[in-house]
């Protein structure tokens, strides 16, 4: 199926039915749990702390994505770069939708990790996401994918369980204290992300790059 005439169709779908297209292949997702609500929630908390310290990014939740004519997805969570300040992917219909790839997308998986971590990452690769999270929720891993290159690149937490992303620099998440739902240590690791050198650098080439 073509991107547009998912998109057609899905438009007259009941508000609480949620479906994406996956390389011309439609996905119909079950009813979510409690573990992922929660868990969603918690990355979510995360993420939205370093967004709001660091001009010109934008966290969207759930939020459709038109990735090619053959992808129409709304991941659990991605993290961009605004157009005016350089970044890979623009505004659609209206500024309702985003088109093109994100910098970082995240998604929470349980029934749907077979997906997550095959189909989904394939596709986000070749559609140009630099960078992908799935937070397996049985049993309990962190994936981080560095998808920049021609290869698949896991990235591995540091000596201290820490995560450390490429392209967003200072976006710190301590791995164990995001699955045990540890928000004070979730958020104290955050914080030395925001505080550390590449963060202000990070933040100084964004404003370089504004399109006034």
């Amino acid at each position: 199926m073509k991107r547009h005439e998912f998109h057609n169709l899905y438009e007259t779908a009941d508000e609480n039915f949620k479906a994406e297209l996956i390389g011309g292949i439609v996905f119909v997702w079950q009813s979510l749990g409690r573990s992922h609500g929660k868990s969603h929630v918690r990355l979510s908390s995360v993420a939205d702390r370093y967004v709001a310290s660091t001009a010109g990014i934008e966290v969207c939740d759930n939020s459709t994505v038109f990735l090619s004519e053959k992808d129409e997805v709304q991941p659990d969570l991605f993290i961009r770069v605004l157009p005016e300040f350089g970044g890979q992917s623009h505004n659609a219909y209206e500024s309702q939708y985003v088109a093109g790839a994100p910098e970082l997308v995240a998604e929470v998986a349980h029934s749907s990790k077979a997906i997550d971590l095959h189909h989904k990452l394939r596709r986000y690769a070749k559609c140009g996401v630099l960078e992908y999270v799935v937070i397996c929720l049985s049993p309990k891993r962190i994936y981080w994918f560095d998808l920049s290159k021609s290869t698949q690149q896991k990235i591995y937490p540091d000596e201290h369980g820490i995560f450390k992303s490429s392209c967003f620099p200072g976006l710190w998440i301590h791995g164990e204290a995001l699955l045990s739902m540890d928000y004070k240590l979730s958020m104290k690791i955050v914080d030395e992300g925001l505080s550390s050198p590449e963060h202000a650098l990070f933040v100084e080439q964004l404003t370089t790059k504004r399109i006034h």
